[in-house]
């Protein structure tokens, strides 16, 4: 679980990290516009989306410790190209490729084997373990990297010239890139074979079918598409900080980063209340949660209401965010999908679910563009609450299938509560 922790977090650093923890410092360095930055992610999101259902294809034929070493040591050679501070057309083909690497290579084999590692009656813990263990390595990262920029940025940020910003950014790039490296050699070092599937266990044609059919996976989907829109909106805090706020470079980047230690915290957590409580109750519980927070930080009025219920609503829904990523796969186990096919039915849910990935930063990155500062920021809550409103719908749509689920599924044994 160590190994699929540090793996899972450290081939998306690059990628991910950068931009949400030090996007004060990296928009200017790059020249670009946070429309422009969104366009690269959504160039990034379309190649992950075609990426999903072959990823799963390989995890049901091939082992976890190949497929994420090889994905590692691809992620970490891009970032040695962004080391060079490329304009925007290299930069988005770079995240076109990193789509590939992080997708194809790493995203069904992570699922896959967490799964087996939490059995049949300890989904919560093992998703939980998984994203709070991966929410421990980025906050850890990212902390490594607000040093090193302080450092490069100097005593004043402020005052700090265009050099020093850059110089201090690429510093950051190496250290991701080579923590990367790092991550590959402890997965070909430490990664056992028990998490590599058989050769024998190939999907076959009607369990396939089977997933495909399923409503509930179809609505799981929707409720990890609602999910990873309130996680992708972390992406934003930062500069909220920045420029809502009044907090500059170094501060902002060290907010976000501080805020990243609630994720171990609220991942595991969640993750072992769902096992307790039932998974789709807790997420809807969270749901609601997020939809609250939401619409206070939209409201003008919520801005009127003080810094204490500001930074409350803020960190609450952080917390519920990175909450539900220690939940939603949890949720295979309601639906009943049969785990030979286990990598199958988590591409064809993240096919759908992962599209934040193409659109969530176009849509945000003009909306501040188009209204710079608090108004900005405001409009974009209110889009998240809608979302989290949806997907308090989907999630009570799911539980109200499961036991039609359960029927279908008759090549599974019933689980223990």
């Amino acid at each position: 679980m160590v190994c699929l922790t540090v793996a899972g977090e450290m081939v998306y650093g690059l990628a991910f990290h950068v931009p949400r923890y030090f996007k004060p410092t990296l928009l200017p360095a790059l020249g670009i516009s946070n429309a422009q930055l969104g366009d690269s992610f959504a160039l990034y999101g379309i190649l992950a989306m075609l990426s999903y259902v072959p990823s799963g294809l390989l995890a049901d034929r091939f082992g976890a410790r190949s497929l994420m070493s090889l994905s590692l040591v691809a992620t970490g050679a891009g970032g040695l190209y962004f080391a060079t501070l490329p304009g925007w057309t290299g930069l988005s083909m770079l995240y076109a490729y990193w789509g590939v690497t992080t997708v194809a290579l790493m995203w069904g084999a992570l699922i896959r084997a967490t799964r087996e590692w939490g059995g049949r009656s300890e989904q919560g813990r093992g998703f939980g373990l998984l994203d709070g263990g991966r929410g421990l390595v980025a906050a850890l990262a990212a902390s490594g990297g607000v040093s090193l920029l302080g450092l490069g940025l100097g005593q004043d940020p402020a005052g700090a010239t265009e050099a020093a910003r850059a110089s201090a950014l690429r510093g950051v790039i190496l250290y991701y890139s080579f923590a990367t490296f790092g991550a590959a050699v402890l997965v070909h070092l430490w990664t056992p074979e028990a998490s590599r599937p058989a050769r024998t266990q190939q999907p076959q044609p009607p369990k396939t079918l089977q997933v495909v059919r399923m409503r509930a996976v179809w609505l799981q989907a929707g409720i990890v598409v609602c999910a990873y829109c309130g996680y992708k909106a972390f992406d934003n805090y930062s500069l909220y900080g920045h420029e809502v706020l009044n907090m500059d470079e170094a501060e902002a980047a060290g907010f976000a980063a501080a805020a990243a230690y609630l994720r171990p915290v609220a991942a595991i957590g969640a993750g072992y209340v769902g096992d307790r409580l039932g998974v789709a109750g807790s997420t809807m519980a969270l749901f609601a949660t997020l939809a609250g927070c939401w619409t206070l930080l939209g409201s003008p009025t919520g801005a009127l209401a003080g810094a204490s219920l500001t930074y409350g609503a803020l960190l609450t829904s952080i917390a519920g965010a990175f909450g539900l990523r220690g939940l939603y796969f949890a949720l295979l186990e309601d639906t009943r999908v049969p785990h030979s096919v286990t990598g199958t039915a988590v591409g064809l849910i993240s096919l759908l679910g992962y599209t934040p990935d193409i659109f969530f930063g176009p849509v945000t990155g003009r909306i501040l563009d188009a209204t710079p500062g608090a108004g900005g920021h405001r409009q974009c809550f209110l889009l998240l609450a809608a979302i989290g409103v949806a997907g308090l719908m989907a999630t009570a749509a799911l539980r109200r299938s499961i036991p039609e689920t359960r029927c279908r599924a008759q090549d599974e044994r019933p689980l223990s509560n």
